[in-house]
């Protein structure tokens, strides 16, 4: 529906699902040219990043263009993250390449298709709510290592070009940067690719151009069906490669979403948007492309950089791309490279969290979270692997979390006397678990106390089967010297826990 008006008869602020409305957008038209022109210019980003993913990969260019046409509209009908751009990318390249070196395009392409079952099955099984253990320094991190990345990325087209290359990325970069504070009617980004190829293409100069990346397709996709056995034996060649390429995939396209979530201010649907990725893979494999996933980049122009917010733009992306590459090839391949490392550079700047960097910030952040931002980005750009820094980033968040945990568990000690003996009587606060109980052995006075103990666990609560194991070796310690422990205060799935363990954890259990 289009915005509501105020009393005044002006047009309401939409609401951020109200913008990501396809109906509401078809019916505004200053919204649908936003979706319009914010996919074409995702399209020429598209074309030499999926031309360069293919070459990483050992696969023809039309292997990766054809990826990102058929993920890009899948996704924008499937997918549970309106906006956000799925093609063929560099970490499943990088993945899936000894594959096709191997054993060649056929398995290759059947690898595609299995990772596209292996993430719906993921998704049916509820990969995506796996998620919320991503904590937000994980997420800055991130966020800044992709950022890094896309940056590392475009230095190579700046080493070893001509010299007319240096200005034409600085106008570029004037155009993105500067056109949007007086106006955005037109994407700062388009403008920036007409301007420099303008320049470029008349005076004939001689620079690196979008044709140089590869020969682009001169037909539309075609079915493809994989000639592999169907073997045990083809399975366990392509399964590793299949279910690597799976969970990668996986994990940036979730963490893209969730990124997405954040500068729109909108929820997306994770587990729809897993088994939309599967679907798009499969899509991809059958048609003969390389598979992939979200990307970061591409997102940030459409979003950040162009504004869009419905899936308007991400189908135009992929239609768009096969109509430039299939129809207007000669014409694409002219244009200047600078112009879109213009627009990458950009984006890298853009993407970065530069608050997470200010003194003011680092000074008020625990150093745990600070440690856990900078393994994340020092991983992903050592690595290129995105999914590698954020599972090594979650593992260093949750070390810090457990040891934090574990200082928090307290116990003090009492002298009564109850029923007219001498009792001591020790109470202890937290929660136990691995961490914290690995200590409690050593918070009593085995030789010290009275023959009667009383062990009061009221505000506690018993997580594991090591906090069982260690509340046994304290009794024993106590038995030992010939004490009785009495333990109270058990919450009823703490009793039950250690009803059910209780004697058959510690060495001479049965």
């Amino acid at each position: 529906m289009p915005p509501a008006t105020t009393a005044a008869g002006t047009a309401a602020v939409p609401t951020p699902e109200e913008r990501q409305s396809v109906r509401a957008t078809l019916k505004n038209p200053r919204w649908l040219k936003t979706e319009v022109l914010a996919g074409l210019v995702v399209a020429l980003a598209l074309i030499p990043e999926a031309i360069a993913f293919s070459i990483i990969a050992g696969v023809d260019p039309r292997v990766g263009l054809f990826a990102a046409f058929t993920m890009a509209v899948t996704t924008s009908i499937l997918g549970g993250r309106p906006a956000m751009i799925s093609a063929a990318t560099g970490a499943v390249a990088l993945v899936i390449a000894p594959l096709m070196a191997s054993h060649g395009l056929d398995y290759f392409i059947a690898a595609v298709i299995l990772a596209g079952i292996f993430q719906i099955v993921l998704a049916l099984v509820g990969a995506a709510r796996l998620m919320r253990f991503v904590p937000r320094s994980v997420m800055v991190g991130f966020v800044n290592a992709l950022a890094i990345l896309i940056f590392m990325s475009q230095v190579p087209e700046l080493i070893g070009v001509p010299w007319a290359v240096y200005p034409l990325t600085a106008l570029g970069l004037a155009i993105v940067f500067l056109l949007p504070k007086l106006t955005t009617v037109v994407p700062a980004p388009l403008v920036a690719i007409i301007v420099i190829t303008a320049i470029v293409v008349p005076l004939g100069m001689e620079v690196p151009t979008v044709g140089d990346k590869g020969q682009l397709p001169e037909s539309l996709p075609a079915l493809f069906f994989p000639n592999v056995p169907f073997t045990v034996e083809t399975f366990q060649i392509i399964a590793p490669y299949a279910l690597t390429m799976a969970l990668v995939g996986l994990l940036e396209s979730l963490m893209t979403a969730k990124l997405v979530d954040d500068i729109t201010d909108t929820r997306s649907d994770k587990t729809r948007e897993s088994w939309a990725q599967g679907t798009a893979n499969m899509v991809s494999g059958f048609f003969g492309g390389m598979g992939g996933c979200a990307m970061i980049g591409q997102t940030m122009i459409n979003v950040k950089a162009s504004g869009a917010r419905t899936r308007i733009s991400t189908f135009l992306a992929g239609v768009f791309l096969l109509i430039l590459v299939v129809a207007l090839g000669d014409v694409v391949g002219l244009i200047p490279m600078a112009a879109l490392v213009a627009i990458m550079v950009f984006v890298s700047w853009a993407t970065f969290d530069w608050h997470s960097l200010r003194p003011t910030t680092l000074a008020r952040m625990p150093v745990a979270e600070t440690l856990v931002m900078a393994s994340t980005v020092v991983v992903t750009v050592a690595t290129h692997n995105l999914a590698l820094g954020v599972i090594v980033g979650v593992l260093v968040a949750m070390v810090a979390f457990a040891r934090r945990v574990a200082h928090l568990v307290s116990v003090d000690r009492t002298l009564e006397n109850r029923d007219g003996r001498d009792t001591a009587v020790y109470t202890v606060h937290g929660e136990l678990f691995f961490a914290s109980s690995n200590d409690l052995y050593t918070m009593f006075d085995y030789h010290g106390d009275p023959q009667h103990v009383v062990i009061d666990l009221t505000d506690s609560h018993l997580w594991d089967a090591s906090t069982v194991a260690a509340v046994d070796s304290v009794t024993d310690k106590y038995a030992h010297y010939g004490k009785t422990v009495r333990i109270v205060g058990l919450n009823e799935p703490s009793r039950r826990m250690r009803a059910r363990m209780s004697g058959m954890l510690n060495q001479g259990g049965h």
